[in-house]
């Protein structure tokens, strides 16, 4: 089954314990960003404090109803233009909000989750697969049919793996 706009909004209003990704991607080409990210590149910047937004408004009410949210981001250095766009104009506002954000770099190991592609789980039982082009284009969210038991598997790896998202930035300039 493919999810997409009220169906896929859903899972973040609906899951009761647990959201969590993993992004492998060193850029995602999504047309709600173009604006943004081509502001971006021209130098503009947001203070992460001042950011409220429907996103960040949501997360901030998970928090307090006792609810997470998480993702880890497995990146390579030197970071893509995309990558410090989004680490400056999402994730430093949305960690800031409660969500749960690390970062596994493997620019100078073996990568312990190379070949896995993107995914939510909800509440560890319910994953949708993020299927991506090459460049970062969406195609589409997908509700995998089997076993969440792996994607649980990989979602340990990439937490005991990574370092929190704060402790990865301080020092760069992103």
């Amino acid at each position: 089954m493919f999810l997409a706009g009220e169906e896929w909004v859903a899972r973040f209003e609906g899951f009761r314990h647990e959201a969590w990704r993993l992004e492998t991607l060193s850029q995602y080409l999504m047309p709600q960003e173009e604006e943004e990210f081509a502001a971006f590149e021209a130098g503009a910047r947001v203070d992460p404090r001042t950011v409220a937004n429907e996103y960040t408004d949501r997360l901030r009410r998970q928090v307090t109803e006792g609810r997470s949210q998480g993702r880890v981001h497995i990146v390579t250095r030197p970071l893509s233009v995309y990558l410090r766009f989004e680490f400056s104009q999402y994730y430093a506002p949305h960690a800031l909000a409660g969500e749960e954000i690390r970062i596994l770099d493997v620019t100078d190991r073996a990568n312990p989750l190379d070949g896995v592609q993107d995914f939510w789980i909800f509440d560890r039982s319910e994953v949708v697969l993020m299927n991506y082009d090459p460049d970062g284009r969406q195609i589409n969210r997908q509700v995998h049919e089997g076993d969440a038991a792996p994607f649980i598997e990989r979602q340990r790896v990439a937490l005991a793996e990574s370092v929190p998202f704060e402790k990865y930035v301080k020092g760069l300039d992103v």
